[in-house]
């Protein structure tokens, strides 16, 4: 493959990797990437059996973690669909986000693993596993775009079910690890039409050398 092609499909498939890597350990290991994160203004919520007051809640790929207002960082335990119940001030009204709208968050790891063995077939040069390094890096597109969309649907719902708080004031936001797998996302579709597109220069180039190769020798022939 052209390195004109070949070097820059091998670095966004490395990127990609990376960062969705990091996506995939999220909470309650890297509690910056986050998926989704809901700042309370007011009201005094708390979560689950902690009747402490929280100002943060934060929605990670293997569970949740809540801020006090005394400073205190407190995380659900590791689980690949966890469940968050969040109560007003006095816990006399909670609101629920179900364990069936984190559970499929675990694409993640997935869209990952299928990312690396792309980079691994995207190191040869050789004209097969270049057509299996794009295809594989299409695939990892797909499964990310999948994670995306179910990343795009817990922020909604924690957003909807959130708001629906008597006397709890709050914003809802998207954190660092809903932007990274949608970069990574992009990454993989430009990976995956950068290797396909270097395949293709390389048939188009071998068929123009075999061009000149016959005509060569049909020349001599009749001189």
């Amino acid at each position: 493959m052209p390195r004109i092609f070949h070097i820059p499909g091998v670095i966004f498939l490395l990127c990609a990797f990376v960062l969705l890597f990091l996506v995939s350990i999220s909470l309650p290991y890297l509690t910056a990437l986050d998926i989704a994160r809901v700042k309370f203004k007011s009201g005094s919520p708390s979560v689950g059996p902690d009747s402490n007051s929280i100002h943060e809640l934060r929605f990670g790929t293997w569970a949740n973690c809540w801020y006090e207002n005394s400073g205190t960082r407190a995380c659900s335990p590791a689980n690949n669909a966890y469940s968050t119940t969040i109560y007003s001030n006095g816990r006399q009204d909670f609101v629920n986000v179900g364990a069936s709208w984190t559970r499929g968050l675990a694409v993640h790891p997935v869209a990952t693993g299928v990312t690396f063995i792309a980079l691994l077939l995207s190191l040869s040069t050789h004209v097969t596993f270049t057509l299996l390094a794009s295809l594989t890096a299409f695939l990892a597109a797909l499964l990310t775009l999948i994670a995306f969309a179910i990343d795009i649907a817990l922020y909604a719902w924690v957003k909807h079910q959130v708001g629906k708080l008597d006397g709890v004031a709050s914003d809802t936001d998207t954190a660092p690890g809903f932007w990274l797998t949608f970069v990574s996302f992009l990454l993989l579709c430009f990976a995956g039409c950068t290797v396909c597109f270097g395949r293709r220069r390389d048939r188009m180039e071998g068929a123009t050398t075999y061009n000149y190769s016959w005509k060569d020798r049909f020349r001599r022939r009749a001189y």
